[in-house]
């Protein structure tokens, strides 16, 4: 008698708990796992949670973007050597690229994307495109 006595009261607790809506915290029903309402308001609560994640990388892409740009406005041809000097001034950000390409001989290649450059002596850097071979 005990045991189904615990049993009865486990059940009601069960009943009782009541599910809202993680965002406007409006009651539940249906599934069991679900946690939200409706999907606005899904998707208020995930954009909120990674807001600041999200402004990070805008602020990061724009910063590529507008160096992939410089990079492509001052090549055209595809190779090019330029003054650092003229890049900065552009506002190119030299801290900021997709990936770097070691060649055999230790010389570094930097890219924003399909456009590169490498430096060399003098505050000079020739400007590139990306090789199908440059991973």
């Amino acid at each position: 008698m005990e045991k189904l006595l615990i049993f009865s009261k486990l059940v009601i607790i069960k009943k009782m708990e009541k599910r809202t809506c993680l965002e406007c915290e409006a009651k539940l029903s249906g599934r069991k796992d679900q946690k939200f309402c409706a999907d606005y308001c899904r998707n208020t609560y995930n954009n909120r949670q990674n807001e600041d994640a999200n402004a990070t990388v805008r602020r990061i892409n724009g910063i590529l973007r507008k160096n992939r740009r410089i990079l492509a406005e001052h090549n055209p041809n595809g190779k090019k050597t330029l003054d650092g000097i003229t890049l900065a001034e552009d506002g190119f950000n030299f801290h900021y690229f997709t990936n770097t390409y070691k060649t055999l001989k230790g010389s570094h290649y930097y890219f924003c994307y399909d456009h590169g450059y490498i430096k060399l002596e003098n505050d000079q850097y020739m400007l590139v495109l990306k090789q199908d071979y440059v991973k």
